[in-house]
């Protein structure tokens, strides 16, 4: 059951000018699914990416990182669920290199201008019959808003879509931002078994939409967290058709700032809606740890949280054994951490003070705020000036059960 995950209805959902996508069933897990997806950009779209760190990059991920690096004007995605095409060794590569050459030849592009996508299952050989059989036919969906079947179709063991969508007046131009994102499970930064979809109208020089979508992924799916498990296929694109007239070429440029913030703010969105919808989660919980040194710190103390399986299963449980926080601190290798002048609070409650329990601190306190479905945890270590924040759930009995079941 996701936390306080809100699908924008169908109405609010707007297309973005240079951008139409299709939508087939390949059955490449399960009959009938809808499990083939297909981005078709106008020219000179710019399209920027980061990807997983996992030295098990699965095929498509790496040829994706190749033809970006090789072909400046890429135009179209094709994304399939139901088998990672990873762990696949040298067939991998080949199934994933014949699929762009069959979308190529279906939009007469170049393979190199076709980006391939996969999620599920990983050490399976992609089904190439069902996959390459489906392609004609999500070529012929391809249409003008088509996002909302997009997010259903790129979903896995997600119980809910995510999609974003918002529109912004810059001089006396319209611009969309619009986008998608699967993951439920396998999720940790770097990236996680993730896939993040957003589409401008805006056109933004490459270069610098390649510094964004970085800079923005750090702020928003490298700040999410499930499991602890960094995924094979993890990958975030940022598409910038240049459709709108509005064009931004430099920091200096006067619409960078509020363009900037408003593909963050989406990104965000779609990577909290990721931990919202966790396998099993019942608890949406941020993470906060300021007044640190350095943001390096801040970022291992909130990880050594969010990731400690006693903290995550206490959330679930709404016990208030606090203790468990204090622990996972003080192994989080910030060596010289003088927990004397840490502090602590759970919501609105102060739980720990100069090292230790507040005096003042009531177990029916913790407990009110444990029992709701959305949690911050704020940690101050007193050391400088250093924030960050990041976004996880709790553990629940579902959690082992979904990933117990996954393939059968």
């Amino acid at each position: 059951m996701a936390v306080n995950l809100v699908i924008p209805p169908q109405s609010e959902i707007h297309a973005v000018k240079g951008v139409k996508i299709g939508i087939a069933s390949a059955g490449i897990r399960k009959a009938g699914n809808k499990d083939i997806t297909i981005f078709q950009f106008a020219p000179n779209t710019a399209i920027a990416g980061v990807f997983t760190t996992n030295r098990f990059k699965a095929a498509p991920v790496q040829l994706c990182e190749a033809h970006l690096a090789s072909d400046k004007d890429p135009q179209a995605l094709v994304i399939n669920t139901g088998n990672a095409n990873a762990g696949t060794g040298e067939p991998g590569l080949v199934d994933a290199r014949k699929t762009c050459e069959t979308v190529a030849e279906l939009l007469q592009l170049r393979p190199s201008q076709v980006l391939p996508f996969s999620t599920g299952v990983i050490l399976e050989p992609l089904p190439m019959e069902k996959l390459l059989g489906a392609l004609p036919a999500a070529v012929a969906d391809l249409q003008d808003n088509n996002w909302f079947n997009a997010a259903y179709s790129i979903m896995t063991t997600d119980t809910q879509p995510k999609i974003h969508s918002t529109q912004l007046q810059l001089e006396d131009q319209t611009i969309t931002i619009t986008g998608i994102s699967k993951g439920a499970g396998m999720i940790r930064p770097n990236m996680a078994t993730m896939l993040g979809f957003l589409a401008t109208d805006v056109g933004i020089a490459p270069d610098l939409l390649q510094e964004m979508t970085r800079a923005i992924a750090n702020k928003s799916f490298n700040r999410i967290t499930i499991d602890g498990d960094t995924s094979t296929n993890d990958s975030f694109v940022i598409a910038a058709t240049g459709q709108s007239g509005i064009h931004i070429d430099s920091v200096a440029n006067p619409h960078y700032a509020q363009v900037f913030q408003a593909l963050k703010e989406a990104a965000i969105d779609l990577a909290q809606k990721i931990v919202r919808d966790g396998e099993g989660a019942t608890k949406f919980i941020t993470i906060t740890v300021e007044k640190a040194a350095t943001s390096e710190e801040a970022r291992k103390i909130a990880y050594a949280i969010a990731h400690s399986p006693l903290v995550k299963t206490a959330f679930y449980a709404s016990d208030p054994n606090l203790g468990r926080i204090l622990a996972a601190i003080g192994y989080a290798g910030v060596t010289d951490l003088d927990v004397s002048q840490l502090r602590l609070w759970l919501g609105d409650v102060l739980v720990a003070i100069d090292g230790g329990r507040n005096p003042d601190y009531l177990e029916a306190d913790g407990k009110r705020v444990m029992e709701q479905s959305e949690i911050l945890v704020r940690v101050d270590l007193a050391r400088g000036e250093h924030s960050e924040t990041v976004y996880t759930c709790d553990f629940s009995h579902d959690y082992v059960s979904i990933n117990a079941d996954y393939r059968s």
